[in-house]
């Protein structure tokens, strides 16, 4: 009398473990995805000059998010996407700060020059 009560809980088991892992897909495929579009964006500000070490991480905890993804690891491929968009969001403003910093640079340089050669005017002016 055990058996027939036994298998239709056994199959209800395994239907909710399958449903689980699927539900774990979606959000895991979407990490993955957002995680590509991070690393691509900061590719495109120059990370890769200017951030080399934290891109480099980026890129291969995207690819390992990817691997883990075609291995069916949802929770995995999860986790590494996420740390894969945080390292590229912090060399993306790595190398939007260094931009910023060069540009800063010059204008200090200009201001500089500009100052000298006002002060050559003036010198000049009073001879």
């Amino acid at each position: 009398m055990d058996t027939p009560i036994r298998l239709p809980l056994l199959t209800i088991a395994a239907a909710l473990a399958l449903a689980g892992c699927s539900s774990m897909k979606t959000p895991a495929t979407a990490e993955v995805a957002s995680s590509r579009t991070a690393v691509e964006a900061a590719a495109s500000t120059g990370a890769p000059e200017l951030a080399p070490a934290e891109m480099s991480a980026a890129r291969d905890k995207m690819l390992r998010a990817n691997q883990a993804l075609a291995a069916k690891d949802y929770r995995t491929a999860q986790d590494l996407a996420q740390q894969a968009q945080a390292d590229a969001k912090l060399a993306q403003s790595k190398a939007s700060s260094a931009k910023a910093t060069e540009a800063a640079d010059k204008l200090q340089e200009d201001i500089r020059v500009l100052r000298e050669e006002l002060e050559r005017a003036n010198s000049s002016m009073t001879r």
